[in-house]
């Protein structure tokens, strides 16, 4: 096995602008070294994690990282950078940079490698040894940990024991000072003895109090690879604990395995903090304890705070006080990282967005084989008998009737995981089953997408007011399991069946009527409308909002919502195609990362993945998205004017035997493409600088006169 770092992965002088031209760069240096077998492949493996999450930290370092079948071993490379790139951190550029790579069934000794290195990270004497480094070889070796400074410093003494310590110096010292000099036996003064003070009287001994028992506390850091984050915040929260005398054991869930925290610290915590991105295995062996529960990288930029906050939970729960902050935040993937400082709207947001990233699985599966059913068997299958019934081997028709009823069942299920996922983003595992047993009366009362939306969000509140309400600690170790799904259910299906549920149906059929009844000028404005949504934010929320209507109407399908889904998807499919053929057309105008980009999209764009223009609005949102957006709005107009229709939720081009009017759906997104492609490549025009043009650095007046003329 070779080192982990050399000198040849190591850039002193990094000249990259952005973190992705960054990760290129470092990665060129891994693939010449023959630690990486295909360059793009590990690049979209490095974008992919860098989406979940941006990986620039407090104190100008980023590392992009990831596990990728592209890698052949563990590597590390290194970049440091004058400029600073900005990879996403609250306090600005990053100067170091360290590209993380990992291979998909990496050995846990070069992973736990990793993880010390992430380690070191949190240490300002390693950092700094890494911005004074003048040799390739010095900061490799620094890295690998071979050279002095390397290593991290011994913990500091917490200030509570510094404090006492020199207390205690300061009272010694005066004691003797008023005893005068020590003397030897022949009466000659020494520094190291002392007189033997005079008897006192004899008096009962005061009672000495006992110390009050130390705070202890468990933690449980992960992030989605496992690699950096999940040991950095350990670190973290180590210090911090060290800090404040705090007793703290962590348990790290990465790459390297994770060993699980000897049950007897648990029972004996008095409070737990999650710092994750990705769901805590076990975490049912921490019910009933005071528990702070935030993303991975709140764990690394504030671990006091998170301390200070759980010990004020321990305490109200000492005193039968009930909660009066936040309630812990979830640990649905979607929700975590929200800042307690989040508006409403945006907790609303991100709790919606959870629901619906659990949907979407069953919309591709169910909404595909519905799709084929009907292009192998025809219009009619929908009337098939149960194929549990009557089923013949040989008969195209049966498969079609299996898909068709399979699709079905999967359908079936959009509601009611809609709304359990919703609470499941508001309350945790809590708000399951009331946000389930809701999903299915919106389905009961034929209050069908909106119902479920209604239900995941009443789910998700009862369960959060039940968690405000103050109990016993002997009943917090029954109450997720039994007390919440109990009362919540309850309370959910009274309100469903009794209150909210039979207006939210009439309002769910008068919606269904007017889309049926969709034709002309009103037809074509829902279409600008559904376009617009689908390219202003190129896969957020709104996108989202606007998928998630097109796909509620394929439940119940009509002429209507056909269409909707239609436009839905040839707008969404605009953005890409527009910047591969902008890519294509003047590629000048864009960055050699962008044109590399503009590859992708065209294989991105027809497959109906609007994410693959997000690079291009990342680095250009004033030009990209206006020109998205226009796009988007003729072809969402231009196929509903059409009457074109679809009942697959996905599949882009792929599904094109499946859409009514085929060729003049193909002609809309066409024409949504032009429009894009010419706005975006005339607003890039109107600026003078090539954006490979390298930037004119500042030279003082005496150089550039002494400078040769060409």
């Amino acid at each position: 096995m070779s080192e982990l770092i050399t000198a040849e992965l190591v850039d002193l002088d990094l000249s990259a602008e952005t973190k992705d031209a960054a990760a290129r760069s470092l990665a060129e240096r891994m693939a010449a070294a023959g630690r990486v077998t295909d360059l793009e492949g590990f690049l979209s493996d490095v974008a992919a994690r860098e989406a979940q999450m941006p990986t620039g930290l407090d104190g100008g370092i980023g590392i992009p990282h990831c596990r990728s079948a592209h890698v052949t071993e563990p590597t590390l490379a290194f970049g440091r950078s004058a400029a600073g790139i900005d990879f996403g951190a609250p306090d600005g550029p990053a100067d170091l940079i360290f590209l993380i790579a990992a291979p998909a069934g990496g050995d846990a000794d070069h992973l736990s490698i990793l993880s010390s290195l992430a380690r070191q990270l949190m240490d300002e004497a390693f950092t700094g040894a890494l911005r004074t480094a003048t040799e390739p070889g010095r900061a490799a070796a620094l890295i690998r940990g071979e050279e002095p400074g390397a290593e991290p410093p011994a913990a500091p003494a917490a200030p509570a024991e510094a404090a006492a310590t020199a207390a205690t110096a300061a009272a010694e010292a005066e004691a003797e000072a008023e005893a005068g000099p020590r003397r030897d036996a022949d009466g000659v003064a020494t520094p190291e003895s002392a007189p033997e003070p005079a008897p006192e009287p004899a008096l009962d001994p005061a009672p000495v109090p006992d110390p009050a028992p130390a705070f202890r506390l468990v933690a449980v850091t992960s992030c989605p690879t496992g690699i950096a984050h999940t040991y950095m915040a350990a670190e973290a929260l180590e210090k911090a604990a060290r800090a404040a005398g705090v007793e703290l054991t962590v348990e790290t869930q990465g790459s390297a395995g994770f060993r699980r925290l000897d049950p007897e610290l648990i029972a004996a915590a008095d409070g737990v903090i999650f710092a994750h991105d990705v769901e805590v295995r076990d975490r049912e062996r921490f019910a009933g304890k005071p528990a702070v529960d935030v993303g991975v990288k709140a764990g690394i930029n504030r671990p006091a705070e998170l301390i200070a906050e759980v010990r004020e939970k321990a305490a109200r729960a000492a005193t039968g006080a009930p909660e009066t902050g936040a309630p812990a935040r979830p640990a649905a993937p979607m929700d975590n990282g929200a800042e307690a400082a989040d508006g409403y709207a945006t907790r609303l947001r991100k709790w919606l967005m959870t629901g619906v990233s659990y949907v979407v699985p069953f919309v591709a599966a169910g909404g595909l084989m519905i799709a084929l059913a009907f292009a192998i068997g025809g219009y009619t299958i929908n009337k098939a008998p149960s194929v549990a019934d009557h089923f013949l081997w040989g008969e195209p028709a049966s498969w079609a009737a299996l898909l068709f009823q399979v699709g079905g069942v999967a359908f079936g299920f959009l509601v009611p995981v809609l709304a359990g996922f919703i609470a499941y983003g508001m309350a945790d595992r809590p708000g399951l089953v009331p946000g389930f047993v809701g999903g299915a009366i919106a389905l009961t009362v034929n209050a069908g997408f909106l119902g479920g939306l209604i239900a995941g969000l009443l789910a998700g509140a009862v369960v959060r007011a039940i968690l405000r309400v103050g109990v016993p600690p002997v009943l917090r170790g029954i109450m997720p399991v039994v007390v919440i799904p109990l009362l919540s259910s309850a309370v959910v299906g009274f309100l469903m069946f009794l209150v909210v549920g039979k207006p939210v149906a009439a309002l769910q059929k008068a919606l269904t009527d007017w889309l049926s009844g969709l034709s002309g000028a009103n037809a074509i404005i829902l279409g600008v409308i559904l376009g617009l949504m689908m390219c202003c934010d190129l896969g957020g929320p709104l996108n989202k909002v606007a998928y998630a209507f097109a796909v509620g109407g394929l439940a119940n399908p009509n002429a209507g919502s056909l269409k909707v889904m239609a436009a839905v998807m040839a707008a969404g499919m605009v953005p890409p195609l527009a910047m591969a053929l902008a890519t294509t057309v003047r590629g000048r105008l864009f960055t050699k990362a962008e044109r590399e980009n503009g590859k992708a999209a065209w294989v991105l764009g027809a497959s109906f993945i609007t994410e693959g223009a997000i690079p291009f609005a990342a680095a250009d949102p004033l030009r990209v998205i206006p020109s998205a957006m226009a796009g988007g709005a003729v072809t969402g107009a231009l196929s509903m004017a059409f009457g074109c229709t679809l009942r697959a939720p996905h599949g882009g081009v792929f599904v094109v035997p499946l859409i009514g009017q085929p060729l003049l759906y193909l002609t809309a997104v066409a024409a949504g493409t032009a429009v894009s492609t010419g706005l975006v490549v005339l607003l890039k025009g109107l600026r003078t600088p090539s954006p490979d043009a390298p930037r004119a650095a500042a030279v003082p007046a005496a150089a550039a006169e002494a400078a040769p003329v060409r």
